[in-house]
């Protein structure tokens, strides 16, 4: 079930209070390693609705108390007590977007055939930074290996789209010889 409003009230209290704290760097690097674990049995114990809020607080203190800032430590604490741990990679979710609506970086979407070159995707981040929509904007490209398309990218920017594929291109040429366009000018 989404928890989306309650997220986004969590988060936005974490966002301000740590950006009141000026410690909003180190709180993201936090969440980022905590959203990363991969630790399967972890995560389904502190987000069970099962286990006791004070439980799962001792826990998480014992784990990650030496890594990560007294903040996220006291955050998480009033998660668990509050019975919202359900909600934990939602919350993370919504910060995410906060900071990088405040620190001004635009996620870009590039879906290739075969995984790019660190020099092409440097190619294609000068390219992006010129347009409109991106300018005055900090760039983190999200990469998407996709065979399908053939060849050629497609490049997402929130709600605008540009496809430069192959099959992109193989759908128009057979769309154009389905509807006779070339036979009917040829008359």
């Amino acid at each position: 079930m989404r928890q989306t409003k309650v997220a986004q009230r969590y988060a936005k209290a974490l966002f301000d209070f740590a950006l009141d704290k000026g410690n909003i760097d180190d709180v993201k690097a936090d969440l980022d390693a905590i959203h990363k674990l991969d630790h399967k049995e972890l995560k389904v114990f502190l987000m069970s609705p099962v286990v006791a809020g004070e439980k799962k607080t001792a826990i998480f203190e014992a784990i990650f108390s030496k890594y990560v800032q007294q903040v996220t430590i006291a955050f998480f604490k009033l998660i668990f007590l509050k019975g919202r741990s359900i909600a934990i990679d939602e919350i993370i979710e919504a910060f995410n977007g906060m900071y990088r609506q405040h620190k001004g970086i635009q996620i870009v979407e590039i879906t290739t055939a075969v995984a790019v070159s660190d020099e092409v995707k440097a190619t294609i981040r000068k390219v992006l930074s010129g347009s409109s929509i991106l300018k005055n904007k900090s760039i983190e490209l999200k990469e998407i290996v996709d065979s399908s398309i053939i060849g050629g990218l497609i490049v997402q920017v929130e709600d605008q789209f540009f496809d430069a594929s192959i099959r992109h291109d193989l759908q128009a040429i057979k769309k154009q010889f389905v509807k006779n366009m070339y036979v009917s000018a040829i008359k």
